[in-house]
């Protein structure tokens, strides 16, 4: 496997390429140079972040750095056509997107998104969103699609070296278990899928990745704000309002966490990083102090009596693996 090492933390761009609400041009430049500045060396874009605009920001916020000091990891399965509007919408620029998982698409969505990048070449490769979600009855179309087209063109590009790593970016571990036994990939970056709300992956998918040196990169640890914020007005769980059960066991969590007086974001944030198969979680960062907080949280030390109780309350599985608190010498 060829995925390159990655640090703990990463950062994705779809809160700078306006998820929920715009923000400045200037507030994402600053947002990006703070991560850039802080030793964040890894960054996640995709055409579908704004429908090009979180790629531009990115790509503005590289421009002057050195190419060889961050990893870039961007995703086909959407391209771009125009729509036109003038002045550009507030949330992002004047196109629309559609699905094309072919071998020629896969090739374009690439070369548009080095062009708004503005860079030689990206890392990482994921294929993008190809999930009962999003397809619903087309998903099996959808698959084999993805599997004889945009595989084959990544697979091509990385045996040139064009890409380092490719792999699938997608919500559920059952779908990238799926396409880890089809495939020959290197990572998968699943979305949302294990967290403090989301065990699912323990069961296959993670083993299966421990075993074969799969990596697996954990977008949205705080499962779209939830686990950050704790149950707030407006707090979201997968991108929408959050669901009275989801609540009230994220109150529940909170409790426990309250009790050792540490934040439920560092619980949330440490418990996804202890998998061994895990090797990096992206988070999406809207201000400078988010950028901040997280890098924090990612070392706050937490007692080992605050997962015994997570486990003893049946929030989390017996079996999930946890970083343990360092004993001094």
């Amino acid at each position: 496997m060829t995925t390159p090492h990655l640090p703990p933390l990463g950062m994705g761009t779809a809160a700078v390429g306006n998820l929920y609400q715009p923000i400045s041009d200037a507030e994402a430049r600053e947002t990006l140079a703070t991560a850039l500045a802080s030793g964040i060396s890894y960054f996640d874009t995709a055409p579908l972040y704004a429908r090009g605009l979180g790629e531009h920001f990115l790509g503005t916020a590289l421009r002057r750095m050195p190419r060889d000091e961050v990893i870039v990891s961007t995703k086909v399965g959407r391209l771009l056509r125009p729509r036109c509007a003038s002045p550009a919408p507030d949330d992002g620029l004047p196109f629309e997107t559609f699905y094309d998982y072919s071998y020629d698409g896969a090739l374009r969505s690439l070369d548009d998104s080095l062009q708004r990048l503005g860079v030689c070449r990206v890392d990482i490769a994921l294929i993008h969103d190809v999930n009962p979600r999003w397809h619903g009855d087309d998903y099996e179309r959808r698959f084999t699609e993805a599997m004889d087209g945009a595989y084959r063109a990544l697979e091509r590009l990385r045996g040139e070296g064009v890409v380092r790593a490719i792999g699938v970016g997608v919500k559920g571990a059952d779908v990238c278990l799926r396409f880890a036994r089809a495939g020959d990939f290197d990572c998968f970056m699943l979305a949302g899928g294990y967290t403090l709300l989301e065990h699912a992956a323990l069961d296959d998918l993670l083993p299966h990745c421990e075993a074969n040196g799969i990596a697996v990169i954990v977008a949205s640890p705080f499962n779209s704000g939830i686990l950050a914020t704790g149950v707030v007005e407006g707090a979201r769980y997968f991108y929408q309002p959050a669901p009275d059960d989801v609540k009230a066991r994220v109150r529940r969590l909170d409790d426990v966490c309250s009790r050792h007086d540490v934040p439920l974001g560092a619980v949330a944030l440490q418990f996804t990083l202890a998998h061994p198969a895990v090797c990096t979680a992206v988070c999406g960062y809207r201000t400078t102090d988010e950028v901040d907080t997280n890098r924090r949280w990612t070392t706050l030390p937490i007692p080992d009596a605050l997962w015994d109780d997570l486990r003893d309350a049946d929030l989390i599985p017996v079996d999930a693996p946890t970083p343990r608190a360092k004993v001094p010498s």
